[in-house]
């Protein structure tokens, strides 16, 4: 049987969303990271409020975001020369 939990990785640990049904310690697992553009706010303590304050907020930057033109900064870090 295959179970699915999704969770976030955090200074060395895989921290769980939920608790898995009918699984034992000692269970072997394997662990998959995954690259997503998606940033889980719950795991960050940002409720569906604050989230909504926050969007409302900075909604005025959205357009310039988006554009085309600020693609570059998508992977900034490993762009920007090693000083």
């Amino acid at each position: 049987m295959l179970t699915a939990i999704e969770g976030i990785y955090r200074n060395g640990k895989i921290q769980l969303n939920e608790l898995p049904r009918h699984i034992s310690d000692e269970t072997p697992v394997i662990v998959t990271f995954l690259t997503s553009g998606h940033i889980l706010l719950a795991t960050r303590s940002i409720g569906e409020a604050q989230a909504a304050d926050l969007r409302a907020r900075l909604a005025n930057f959205a357009e310039e975001w988006d554009s085309p033109e600020m693609d570059i900064y998508d992977n900034y870090d490993a762009l920007k020369p090693n000083v």
